[in-house]
């Protein structure tokens, strides 16, 4: 007798599009989960480009408005809309990405009996650390779901502190993933010391700390190029302080890349250089990066380095001459970047999609019953 598929309803609240991490994990994520049906919720415009693995895409027509004055009128508005959805769909469980943005919320407030997985992603964490009402968001939806998922222990630790410790025993440890079998390896041995190409990839904004590479670059004692790839709210102050700091003929800024031409462009380049400075949820890029052979040199945030294995070289958060003496020292010992690229493709490895998705499905199973 041939098992029903397990159906999830699910979304993120934005433009159905693969223009972040987020949005880009998902699909993978149940592209890879075999035994399911997935309904998920977006935001017009749809890009038709996009390949989306759900087996139905509705876009949300309640007008989105973000955290203000408005904000409840909107939640109740958004929430008619999805109870309307969850009466016609009647699926097995939900799962409610991100814990406490306005669809989560939603989700809560409409399951009634269907289990709810609440899946942070990181962005809700920083919002409800610096918010209140945000924080209230968050314990609504802790408090309305079966199980909360987190990548790091780093994350599990913020959202039990922030629910006070409430729903310690719901939070499960599950890392995320990439789609290991596209990567390729670059096959070109670092020869001599020099000079390094360098990326940065991801969006331009006062938590990623794009500025801290930019001046690091202008106390290095080698001429390093670095190529910033993505958008963001600070893309042009970024160009304008690397004008300031006459930068311009090393540092190269280019358009947010589909992952695909990204993999592509990663094989290129001597090391990738990770800046954030706040609280990073999981950094897929850097495993993107690590999978391509790169050396990674990131800030050292609690977390990162259990991510990276011994396959990074750290500096100090926000600190730009901590960072200009790891890249110096990195370009003056091509056998250490040659050990880091073998390193950073075996730690890579830990870290496949299918993985994810087999651990999620499995508490899945659990929380819905099926899985006794």
């Amino acid at each position: 007798m041939t098992r029903k598929p397990l159906t999830i309803l699910t979304g993120i609240n934005r433009t159905s599009e693969p223009s972040s991490g987020s949005l880009i994990l998902v699909n993978d994520l149940y592209r890879a989960m075999p035994g399911t049906h997935t309904t998920y919720l977006g935001r017009r415009p749809v890009d038709r480009e996009w390949k989306t693995a759900f087996d139905h895409l509705v876009p949300l027509s309640t007008k989105k408005r973000p955290q203000g004055p408005g904000f409840d009128d909107y939640v109740d508005e958004l929430t008619q809309e999805v109870r309307a959805l969850i009466e016609q769909l009647q699926p097995d469980v939900i799962h409610a990405q991100n814990v406490g943005f306005a669809l989560s919320l939603a989700f809560s407030r409409t399951a009634g009996t269907i289990p709810i997985i609440s899946i942070a992603h990181g962005p809700e964490v920083m919002a409800a650390e610096r918010n209140a009402m945000e924080h209230a968001a968050m314990l609504e939806v802790a408090a309305a779901s079966a199980a909360i998922v987190t990548p790091t222990p780093v994350l599990a630790d913020h959202i039990d502190r922030l629910t006070g410790h409430r729903f310690t025993e719901r939070i499960a440890v599950i890392p995320w993933g990439i789609r290991l079998a596209d990567s390729q390896v670059r096959v070109r041995p670092a020869s001599e010391s020099g000079p390094l190409a360098l990326v940065h990839a991801g969006r331009l904004d006062d938590n990623k700390s794009t500025i801290t590479a930019l001046e690091a670059l202008a106390l290095t004692d080698q001429p390093h190029s670095l190529t910033v790839i993505g958008k963001g709210p600070l893309r042009k102050h970024l160009g304008q302080r690397a004008d300031e700091l006459g930068l311009r003929d090393r540092v190269h800024f280019e358009r947010h890349l589909p992952r695909a031409e990204l993999w592509n462009r990663l094989r290129s380049f001597d090391a990738f250089v990770f800046t954030t400075r706040g609280l990073e949820a999981f950094g897929l890029v850097l495993i993107e990066a690590q999978a391509h052979g790169l050396p990674v040199v990131y800030s050292s945030l609690p977390g990162v380095k259990a991510i990276l294995g011994n396959a990074g070289v750290a500096y100090t958060p926000g600190d730009s001459r901590s960072l200009a003496a790891a890249l110096d020292e990195l370009g003056q010992q091509p056998d250490r970047r040659d050990a880091l690229a073998r390193a950073s493709v075996r730690n890579s490895n830990r870290y496949d999609i299918a993985s994810t998705a087999r651990k999620l499905r499995e508490l899945t199973l659990r929380v819905t019953g099926e899985g006794r």
